[in-house]
């Protein structure tokens, strides 16, 4: 198998499948050369020591997907799409694993028939012919059979529902992997504060992010873990107000954080890392509260229907939460519906 990943959660989801066993017992990962974050996330998993025959290298961009089994991070990618149109014809199978929320509108788009292109900003005419073209090929691929889909992402039953139809083969983890590895060592602040990237995509107004961060600060000690696309000016305000440690932007959040003891508190803005980290650190104890984003917080750029799919994030969350304080009948990586390889 191999696994083209652009970002460090990708990267840490394509572990979580490959320990899962969807695609053989090797997988080769590749991780996209230049996305700085990407070094730190690779160090980091590593440092946990791989599961066996697992490899991971940092290598350009693919020109073409090879046959056999390809694992993938984000179907929205440019470089993924192109790479999917220059194959003389489709992988043996296609695994796509969690790149944030996005899980949730590739759902919608795969029922829907729509073009893969991202919400956070209008697409021009080249970009969404390569949306149309991918998504069509992509639909070939779910028509034969060949689409897996594994995720920590909690898809209502409507959508696990349409995509059972169609033939995707939904598969829930939740970071089993992850938790099987010793405890990092973790904040000692009783709050953190994830970072959000809507600031620097200027969806979210700087000022009055920055003002949040420190109106929670006044109730206590913060850690601020920020994103990895981060506005360097607000992080560089926050390390300088009082009550407020600002950490590296560097490794993934759910490997810096899953060591949080119990009576510890997580805050973010509507995020993966809310679905993500509630996951991990709810059965521990530790309370992640999603804060939604005011209506006077929104800038120009952030769309009505780019505001509507952030805000389901707190009923994500929440559904996450409750299903890992209680794991439902059927156990992670448990298939939806089950799929001949």
């Amino acid at each position: 198998m191999t696994a083209f990943v652009e970002s460090p959660l990708q990267l840490l989801c394509a572990v979580e499948a490959h320990a899962q066993g969807l695609a053989g017992p090797r997988t080769r990962v590749l991780a996209r050369a230049d996305v700085p974050a990407l070094t730190a996330g690779i160090d980091a998993v590593q440092a946990l020591g791989l599961p066996p025959g697992l490899d991971v290298e940092v290598a350009p961009a693919p020109r073409r997907l090879p046959g056999g089994v390809v694992v993938v991070g984000d179907p929205f990618s440019g470089a993924f799409q192109s790479a999917l149109l220059r194959a003389p014809r489709p992988p043996e199978r296609i695994v796509v694993v969690d790149d944030g929320l996005a899980t949730l509108d590739l759902a919608r788009r795969l029922l829907t028939g729509a073009p893969l292109v991202r919400l956070t900003a209008p697409p021009g005419p080249l970009r969404y012919g390569l949306g149309t073209l991918a998504a069509r090929r992509l639909r070939r691929v779910v028509d034969a059979g060949r689409l897996t889909l594994c995720t920590t992402v909690p898809l209502d039953d409507d959508a696990l529902d349409g995509l059972d139809r169609m033939g995707v083969d939904v598969r829930t983890h939740d970071f089993a992997w992850l938790r099987s590895r010793p405890q990092r060592d973790a904040p000692a602040e009783p709050t953190v504060v994830v970072g959000s990237a809507l600031v620097a995509d200027r969806l979210v107004h700087a000022d009055r992010y920055a003002a949040w961060v420190r109106g929670i600060a006044a109730d206590g000690p913060v850690r601020y873990v920020p994103h990895r696309r981060h506005d360097p000016l607000v992080t560089a305000l926050l390390e300088g107000l009082p009550g407020i440690v600002v950490d590296e932007p560097r490794a993934p959040v759910e490997l810096r954080l899953r060591g949080l003891r119990a009576g510890q508190r997580v805050v973010t803005l509507p995020s993966t890392s809310a679905v993500t980290l509630s996951r991990l650190l709810v059965s521990r104890g530790v309370a992640v509260a999603p804060h939604a984003v005011p209506d006077a917080w929104w800038t120009e750029r952030a769309v009505p229907e780019l505001r509507r799919h952030l805000g389901r994030t707190h009923e994500l969350a929440t559904r996450a939460a409750a299903q890992s304080a209680a794991p439902a009948a059927r156990p992670a990586g448990a298939p939806r519906r089950t799929v001949a390889a």
